[in-house]
């Protein structure tokens, strides 16, 4: 195992009703002006977004609200927010909604501290500071309430880029798995599979003797397994529900990512798919992380052979290893058609004739080489994509 910092400062209030707490939440952790961001129509329907209001005007303490966050969550926006936060003197930014929402929160609170473009920080530069964030969650999958990441598309080129640190980990984080009893079955379904990928980029590791962290990975993914179709027979849930709604934190908080070499090369070639295609980010990862298995997986075929008996009930076959481990993979997308989750190019609306783009966009910032568990270089890539069509 190797050496770590392990910093995850937030407040996580869980349960019915809890909403109704953050204006009592806010004023705790000193807000006293609040930029209340949020995504389309769905918030104000089922009456959150006016609880939330109720709430924050109980504790004397004024907003100013901005919607209209899209899935992959564009700059545009972000730059509004920013102008908005800085006239008004905002000293507070509350996430209503997913991870979308989330995400560009998380840009917003950076930007409204900072003189130069926000859009720095996602090509490389350190963050130092940024407005205190909240989140209300609204839809289990991405774990940006638990984490300290960021990704944003940039309208200029739609490049879809990421950023972290601990100054955009969420102060507190309300998470109402009642929330998430409406959602359309695909967007559960999406959301699972985000969870999957999560832990995933953090499973296929070249460090050795990380037991610990291996097993936590695994009872994620098994609780995944189990509790998504339930969510999706039942969409009122509510046991099922919780149990997403905190596998999707844990899964992305980094508690079962420390101390290990993590990989996100199949995040990096996903973002080229949903900024291109504008498809959603758990459909994009269905398609691209059994692609990305299959080309490395003889790298360390025992790993993957491991997570084939560990989590999917293979049988180990000693003697031919790889057998195991071609048989993980299979019943990964069997689970994922299961679904509803597309597992090719053609479910996405992908076009082979794309993947060169996608290529050239995916090492557009001059890197050489892509992830940690195997260091994929531009042919790679290609290959990849190809073996997802």
């Amino acid at each position: 195992m190797n050496n770590f910092n392990f910093y995850s400062p937030t407040l996580f209030v869980f349960g019915k009703e809890r909403e109704n707490e953050a204006g009592k939440l806010v004023k705790r952790f000193g807000g006293t002006k609040v930029l209340i961001h949020f995504g389309g129509g769905s918030v104000i329907k089922s009456g959150l977004l006016d609880r939330v209001k109720q709430s924050l005007t109980a504790e004397d303490i004024s907003f100013v609200e901005l919607g209209g966050v899209m899935p992959n969550p564009r700059s545009g926006l972000v730059y509004t927010g920013i102008e908005i936060c800085k006239r008004e003197k905002i000293d507070f930014v509350l996430a209503v909604g997913g991870g979308s929402v989330i995400d560009s929160s998380k840009a917003i609170a950076l930007g409204a501290l900072y003189d130069g473009d926000f859009w720095d920080f996602y090509q490389g530069k350190a963050m130092t500071k940024a407005l205190p964030v909240a989140t209300i969650l609204t839809i289990s999958a991405a774990g940006s309430e638990g984490s300290g990441n960021s990704v944003i598309t940039h309208e200029n080129g739609m490049l879809k880029r990421g950023c972290g640190g601990d100054a955009l980990r969420p102060v507190f984080s309300v998470l109402n798995p009642e929330l998430t009893c409406t959602l359309p079955a695909y967007q559960t379904a999406c959301g699972a599979t985000d969870m999957i990928a999560h832990v995933m980029e953090r499973y296929f590791t070249n460090t050795q003797e990380v037991e610990i962290t291996d097993r936590l990975c695994e009872g994620i993914l098994l609780t995944i397994i189990k509790e998504a179709p339930k969510a999706l027979v039942n969409p009122a849930d509510y046991d099922a529900r919780a149990n997403l709604m905190w596998a999707g934190m844990v899964a992305h908080n980094d508690v079962c990512g420390v101390g290990r070499e993590q990989d996100w090369s199949t995040h990096g070639l996903e973002h080229e798919l949903s900024a291109f295609y504008d498809v959603a980010h758990g459909a994009g990862l269905a398609v691209m992380f059994p692609a990305w298995m299959k080309y490395v997986m003889n790298h360390d075929v025992m790993r993957f052979a491991q997570m084939a008996v560990r989590v999917w009930g293979c049988e180990m076959d000693f003697q031919q290893p790889e057998k195991t481990a071609l048989q993980g993979i299979y019943k990964l997308e069997q689970f994922l058609i299961s679904i509803g989750m597309p597992v090719r190019f053609s479910g996405l609306g992908a076009k082979a004739e794309d993947i060169p783009t996608l290529v050239k966009t995916l090492f557009s910032s001059g890197a050489a080489t892509l992830g940690n568990f195997v260091k994929l270089n531009a042919d790679d890539a290609r290959k990849i994509y190809e073996l997802a069509v």
